[in-house]
């Protein structure tokens, strides 16, 4: 594998050959584009295995390395399917692979050694510490940054053994890449399956201690602005980012042109220490080629309501201005922004309505400072239009052609290999040309020149002829020997035969050598084992719920509190009411670690569990090496095949691994029966936590504050759940590090699933409870015990939790579609 170049890298998407032409043409060092499957972005148009060797050589012929995404979970069955891709991917000469699957990233390592792997942002790499940890499995040549860490979060990075790539540009997801659970939960579509349905983009009211806030056109309670960090390229340069990402796979070519454009100059101007060149111009193609709002997104640090306003959803395009008069057919603005505006272009009214009844049409005319619209045409309501009311810009077709033009006539050129040439002979011996390890001889002597012999220069003016080869002369050494004359149509077919014979070798390239090893041997060894009782254990978020566990008898005990100061008292309850020495309570870690916050697992630790219940790959790097104390791997790492599973038991030294919420119960079962049972904890009853992210609710909307030092706290004195458009309520809760978790409200059981699962040999299973009381929490408890026991058959059950749940009950994710 070549050494990384240290120059730092544009990067473009492209969902389609129209977008890697634009990528090409804008001049994108390299592209990063899908497959049809194990591809995160399923919805763009993609390429097949049969076009990557055609991609490729396309972006290598115009000097741009070519990046294929494999950026979601692998489940168990998928293995075999994976490695054939592995191998397409290595037999077409692509540069990098994007990875999320810890087990795939492995695969890759071995079935495609000379393949880039880049860890993907929905690994979650979001600290040093989590870098390290995935290092410590496997080499990486690159690992993309969670787009929520700041420039001064990854200036803490130091310069690391990885180089660090960081989003720039593009949407943003509200909650972690490879964190957000809210499709598969409410819908069975996996965001980490490539299939968000974006319900992040939806409307949602708040609904404060019972009572819905009024908070008038503000609906999109989740929907972040957009990402344009144009302006910190130079400080991202100097924080020692080599890679500059653009999101964008399911967007036009004249997106990906307009943007890459931009960038471009950026770049060039950091990295050359020079004043930006981004004009107003520039700026706004970046907004109307498509933008929901542009901002610095976390990079500038922690800004809450000025990245979700909640305002919109949905493509928007810069501000016009404030409509001061309105008539049937034409509308006058106020407070105008200076953006340009002319007749086609495309506009959308914001009367605070719902988004569903916008209304937008594109300009007849402008006359006397009024913008005129069709009547018939338009399909405007003017009833509906009014002073106040703001208008965007959505469309510029002016632009757009512009764009499209610079693209499709754009003819970049190929790259070309540097020749040097070599000249040798004598008068009367033949002349041979060498370079690149192979060399032409004439069939002709030299000739001693009677007036004007070959020199340097004319050799250089005919052997520099290269033409449509894909060579250019880089240096050539004239060796001849005395005054030589030589036929120069003889010249020119030794350049020719000189090229053949470098084309002929460069196709005869040596085989890479067979990979025969397959993911069977990356499978665990799965012992005979007779299968131990069913234990339960239970996740407790508040004191009462945990005295509910202790009356029940429960004998291991998770704990997960916003505050983790309180977890001394949590410890010492559990220890002093419980005499059974096989009896353990252990404490939750937070869910994400940024840099600096590694003080949280001292916390924790000063409470003195029996063990760590570990979310994140920074915890698993801290206590590695640790053997005295009990170690719980969570959900929230993805396990979703048996090569995860064994990487992260052997590196990590885990007693015990919770399997993937992205896994139904046939895929737990195939999990289950390709590891050691013994391996495995379930989770059977629990409110899925679907968003997980950096976006505090609470302060963006109930305080006026902008962070954690001026929000006054409003998650430490109400209860906040959001209702969803078809009237469901889900709790709000926030972390000690402010980041807010979203919780589906209606509980999901496996009951049904619990005799098979039993059968396959899983012994250890896991009830989470939300915010119950320690009645309700000991009833719930109690159904699950008498169900684990036999007690109770999963009907019995699925009846008694339903009429304890008053929000439903689903069977969500372990159902499948």
């Amino acid at each position: 594998m070549p050494a990384a170049d240290p120059t730092p890298e544009l990067l473009s998407p492209a969902g389609n050959w129209d977008c890697v032409r634009a990528a090409v043409a804008a001049g994108a060092d390299a592209v990063y584009f899908g497959l049809p499957a194990f591809n995160a972005r399923l919805r763009a148009d993609n390429f097949t295995n049969d076009d990557l060797p055609e991609v490729i050589d396309y972006l290598h012929r115009h000097g741009l390395k070519g990046f294929v995404t494999m950026n979601t979970l692998i489940f168990t069955g998928e293995l075999e399917a994976a490695e054939a891709q592995l191998r397409a991917v290595a037999d077409a000469g692509v540069d990098a692979l994007i990875i999320q699957d810890l087990g795939l990233a492995k695969l890759a390592r071995e079935i495609a050694p000379d393949v880039e792997l880049h860890a993907s942002t929905q690994m979650t790499i979001t600290s040093p510490e989590g870098l390290a940890f995935v290092e410590s499995i496997f080499p990486l040549e690159r690992a993309v940054l969670a787009r929520e860490l700041s420039v001064r979060e990854i200036e803490r990075f130091g310069t690391p053994a990885t180089p660090l790539e960081v989003f720039v540009h593009g949407a943003l997801c509200v909650a972690y890449s490879g964190q957000c659970l809210t499709s598969e939960s409410l819908g069975q579509r996996s965001a980490n399956r490539g299939e968000c349905a974006q319900a992040c983009r939806m409307p949602y009211e708040i609904v404060v201690d019972g009572e819905t806030r009024d908070l008038g056109e503000v609906r999109y309670l989740l929907s972040p602005q957009d990402l344009a960090a144009v302006d910190l390229i130079p400080e991202l340069v100097r924080a020692g980012v080599k890679s500059f990402k653009i999101e964008g796979r399911l967007k036009s070519p004249e997106y990906v042109a307009a943007v890459t454009r931009v960038y471009r100059k950026a770049l060039d101007a950091a990295i050359a220490q020079s004043p930006s060149p981004v004009t107003p111009r520039d700026r706004y193609a970046l907004e109307m080629t498509f933008s929901r709002g542009l901002t610095n997104g976390w990079l500038g640090g922690t800004d809450h309501p000025y990245l979700t306003h909640g305002r919109f959803g949905k493509k928007r395009g810069p501000l016009l201005g404030t409509i001061s008069e309105a008539q049937n057919g034409w509308i006058r603005l106020t407070d105008t922004t200076g953006v340009p505006i002319a007749a086609g272009d495309g506009v959308v009214f914001d009367a605070g309505e719902n988004r569903d009844l916008e209304q937008g049409a594109r300009i007849w005319k402008i006359e006397n400072d009024r913008i005129i619209f069709h009547r018939q045409f338009s399909g405007i309501n003017f009833d509906r239009i009014r002073p106040g009311v703001t208008l965007y810009k959505t469309s510029d077709p002016k632009l757009e052609t512009e764009i499209r033009k610079f693209w499709q006539n754009a003819k970049p050129a190929e790259s070309k290999t540097p020749l040097d040439i070599t000249v040798t002979g004598k008068p009367g011996e033949p002349v041979t040309l060498t370079a690149a390890g192979c060399s032409a001889t004439s069939d002709i002597p030299l000739q001693m020149a009677a007036n004007r012999p070959l020199d340097t220069d004319t050799l250089a003016a005919k052997l520099g002829r290269l033409g449509d080869t894909p060579y250019q002369l880089a240096t050539l050494d004239n060796q001849l020997e005395g005054d030589c004359h030589f036929p120069l149509s003889a010249l020119n077919q030794l350049r020719r035969d000189l090229v053949a014979a470098i084309d002929s070798a460069g196709s005869q390239s040596p085989a890479r050598a067979a990979i025969t090893t397959t993911h069977r041997d990356l499978l665990p060894p799965k012992p005979q084992a007779e299968t131990p009782a069913a234990r339960l254990s239970v996740l407790a978020r508040t004191l009462p719920q945990v005295e509910a566990a202790i009356e029940t008898g429960v004998p291991t005990l998770y704990c997960d509190f916003e505050d983790p100061r309180r977890y001394k008292d949590a410890v010492s309850l559990f220890k002093c009411a419980i005499r059974n020495p096989q009896s353990t309570i252990s404490l939750a870690t937070p869910r994400i670690l940024k840099p600096g916050e590694t003080g949280y697992l001292r916390l924790i630790e000063k409470a003195a569990p029996h063990g760590l219940l570990l979310r994140n790959l920074a915890a698993l790097h801290y206590y590695k090496d640790r053997s005295d104390i009990r170690k719980t791997a969570d959900f929230s790492l993805n396990v979703a095949n048996p090569i995860t599973a064994r990487l992260l038991m052997e590196h990590a030294g885990l007693d015990l691994l919770t399997a993937s919420y992205d896994l139904n119960a046939s895929q737990v079962l195939d999990l289950v029966n390709s590891a050691p049972a013994h391996w495995f904890e379930l989770t059977l009853h629990q409110h899925m936590p679907m968003f997980h992210m950096e976006h505090c609710v609470f302060c963006t909307f109930l305080s006026d504050g902008h962070d954690y030092k001026d929000c006054g706290r409003p998650c430490e004195k109400h209860e906040v759940h959001l209702r969803d458009r078809v009237g469901q309520l889900h709790r709000l809760h926030a972390d000690v590090g402010c980041r807010n978790t979203l919780f589906n409200g209606r509980a999901q059981t496996g009951a049904r699933f619990f005799p098979a699962l039993r059968q396959a040999g899983l012994s250890r299973f896991r009830i989470e409870l939300l915010d119950e009381d320690r009645p309700a929490a000991a009833r719930t408890i109690r159904a699950y015990q008498q169900l684990l026991t036999g007690a109770t058959d999963p009907a019995a059950l699925l009846t008694r939790v339903e009429a304890l749940e008053q929000l439903g009950v689903t069977e969500g994710t372990l159902a499948g579609r």
